[in-house]
């Protein structure tokens, strides 16, 4: 069962496997309106706080056999739906209307011809306005008694109202960006014609699970792992709210962390008042990993020791009941999408495995936030710039930015070059506009000249990436200045360095991280 804050009205989000359903849910929350994602086999019960749903796109027809077909009878007339693309067409199919291939398909941008402005759905939006199409079937008519709201060049029913229900549906996706007057059509859905109050906050969040938090835990004892980063930075702070003393951090060193990260993360958690303890355990690590080149092999070995090490350091805090995690919604909602219940949680923090193997219940305070709201309410909860604007970490740290095998040698080495690239970024002020950077070890050597010396030495790659979430990412442009200056620093400072590479990659086709 997914997560369902108590505190909100919500829309419900059910979904049909669109690559944009995250995205509705964030434009929603972005109103300050609370809405959970569901898997459209598992409708849940319309109870009074849930003030309207909405169904997402899919990438099935609804002619193909295997399309998604939900049971709306507790939903429909009940409370206002708005159905978007593939929504639109199943309701418009599965009533008695005809959806067929479409004669000129619309993918991309598209303009609204027509506009019913007297219909709530549509008030306030401009004739003319662009929108974002995506869809091969088009609803060609429509049952009796519904009626077109707008229409484009090419497609006559783009939206539509069911006569005497509060029931919508629109062929294009007004939750990206390129629908220019999306949010216009958003907010009358879920503010006016939902009526929701809009009462989803940082600061409504945070004084709620600060209460709930001490109702569940009580007096009981609750370890965390402790990373560095957003996630489990704000999960520590709102645990300490709640519990204080009660709440034991470990913060271990891997060995393949940033250059001084250890003691910097060890020093800010300690200045927020937090109780810490940091353990060294590079030479554990290091062993784990010798002579592995495999990216999960890597993984795996890193976890592996990190379980251990954890476990024996909250052995030994007495009657401890409560493991804190740092999962957040997206975690939560890829265990229980459309593709069924087999889809696996992703492994974001340190300590996967550990309550199967620990026996402690689980609290995870952040697991209905999406990561743009958990740094609003690391914000809110006073958590320095510095943590909250930290560029995200993978879990096995420069392990998989080293190609090849990892050694203290060449660990030392990609520190150094990360460091002048980080701080570099800081330095010209463009660190906060990136999403994600760091440099890349290759396991290539290439022959250069120093002096009057040929050389042949290590070449690094330097990866920086623009995203709002890290699905979809863009090679950041860096001004030719800034990585001419950097490349210098690196190959003059660097032992074991003489050849520095930019990669222009976006994702997709390419990943973020190398490994």
């Amino acid at each position: 069962m997914l997560y369902i804050c108590s505190m909100e009205e919500k829309i419900i989000i059910l979904d049909f496997g669109s690559q944009y359903t995250q995205l509705i849910a964030r434009r929603v929350r972005e109103l300050n309106v609370y809405c959970d994602i569901y898997p459209y086999y598992r409708v849940p019960s319309i109870t009074e706080d849930v003030k309207g749903v909405i169904l997402s796109g899919s990438p099935f027809s609804v002619r193909d056999r295997e399309a998604p077909v939900p049971d709306l009878s507790e939903i429909r007339k009940r409370v206002p739906v708005l159905a978007i693309c593939y929504g639109a067409q199943f309701l418009a199919d599965n009533s008695g209307g005809e959806v067929l291939p479409s004669e000129i398909r619309e993918y991309g941008r598209a303009n609204l011809s027509y506009i019913n402005h007297n219909n709530e759905l549509m008030k306030g939006m401009n004739d003319g306005c662009q929108v974002w199409m995506s869809h091969g079937d088009t609803i060609l008519d429509l049952p009796d008694g519904w009626n077109v709201i707008t229409s484009t060049s090419d497609v006559n029913v783009a939206g539509f109202k069911v006569n005497n229900e509060p029931t919508y549906g629109i062929q294009f996706h007004p939750e990206v960006y390129h629908t220019e007057e999306g949010k216009i059509l958003l907010r009358n859905f879920v503010v006016e014609i939902c009526g929701a109050s809009q009462t989803w906050t940082a600061e409504s969040f945070v004084e709620e699970s600060v209460r709930e938090l001490k109702d569940q835990i009580g007096e009981d004892k609750v370890v965390l792992g402790l990373s560095g980063g957003v996630d489990s930075s704000v999960t520590a702070v709102l645990l300490d709210r709640a519990i204080g003393e009660n709440l034991f951090c470990i913060f271990v060193d891997n060995g393949v962390l940033r250059k001084n990260e250890f003691e910097e993360v060890l020093d800010s958690y300690k200045n927020m008042g937090l109780n810490v303890k940091g353990v060294d355990a590079k030479a554990d690590f290091y062993e784990a990993l010798k002579g592995k080149t495999d990216p999960e092999e890597k993984r795996k070995a890193i976890g592996k020791v990190f379980i251990d090490i954890f476990q024996k350091e909250a052995n030994a805090i007495e009657d401890v009941k409560w493991l804190a995690q740092g999962t957040i919604y997206p975690d939560v909602i890829e265990s229980a999408s459309v593709n069924g219940p087999s889809a696996t949680i992703k492994s974001h923090h340190n300590v996967g495995g550990l309550p199967e193997q620990m026996n402690l219940k689980v609290v995870e305070p952040l697991k209905s936030l999406f990561k743009d709201e958990v740094r609003r309410v690391g914000k809110t909860i006073g958590i320095s710039p510095a943590i909250m604007n930290r560029h995200p970490f993978p879990g096995p740290g420069l392990a998989i930015r080293i190609l090849g095998v990892v050694t203290p040698e060449r660990v030392k080495i990609l520190q150094e070059v990360d460091h002048y690239f980080i701080n570099g970024l800081k330095e010209q002020g463009v660190y906060d506009t990136v999403w994600q950077a760091g440099a890349v070890l290759l396991p290539v050597s290439s022959v250069g000249v120093m002096g009057d010396e040929r050389t042949y030495e290590d070449v690094v790659a330097l990866r920086a990436v623009e995203s709002t979430d890290g699905m979809t990412a863009d090679w950041s442009r860096l001004s030719y200045d800034f990585l001419a200056k950097i490349s210098n620093k690196i190959i003059n400072r660097v032992k074991g360095v003489n050849r520095v590479v930019y990669d222009i990659s976006s994702k997709p086709p390419a990943t973020i991280e190398w490994e």
